[in-house]
């Protein structure tokens, strides 16, 4: 998070309803609710999951942490993974939804259906 604007918070501290309200402040002061529909948001999160999508094409297996990236790569890349985060937590918002308890309620889901025993040999 860029703090030259006066942002007092730090990325350890934003909190998704955090986020979820800067970004609706930030719509509403620019008047874009009226875009803001939850089809028009799914339809800019997928445009935005296929610009990060286009940062691995043709690389290959790429490594974890990508130690053979060059800054301005990885730059780019957070770029793309905050857009795609931006546009799903607003998508949530107008629909009505709690992203952070749903994410919640499927992680215990998920324990429950790939119990540690039976998971650990098999990929997701």
């Amino acid at each position: 998070m860029d703090h030259s604007h006066g942002n007092p918070l730090t990325a350890k501290d934003v909190s998704l309803v955090e986020l979820r309200d800067m970004l609706a402040e930030f719509a509403k002061a620019r008047e874009w609710d009226k875009f803001h529909s939850p089809r028009n948001l799914l339809l800019a999160l997928v445009g935005e999951v296929g610009e990060l999508s286009k940062k691995f094409q043709w690389k290959g297996e790429v490594a974890t942490g990508l130690p053979n990236w060059i800054s301005s790569d990885k730059e780019h890349l957070e770029e793309e993974l905050s857009d795609v985060l931006l546009y799903l937590v607003r998508l949530a918002d107008v629909c009505g939804l709690d992203l952070g308890q749903a994410v919640l309620t499927k992680l215990v889901k998920n324990a429950r259906k790939y119990p540690i025993a039976k998971a650990s040999s098999t990929s997701s």
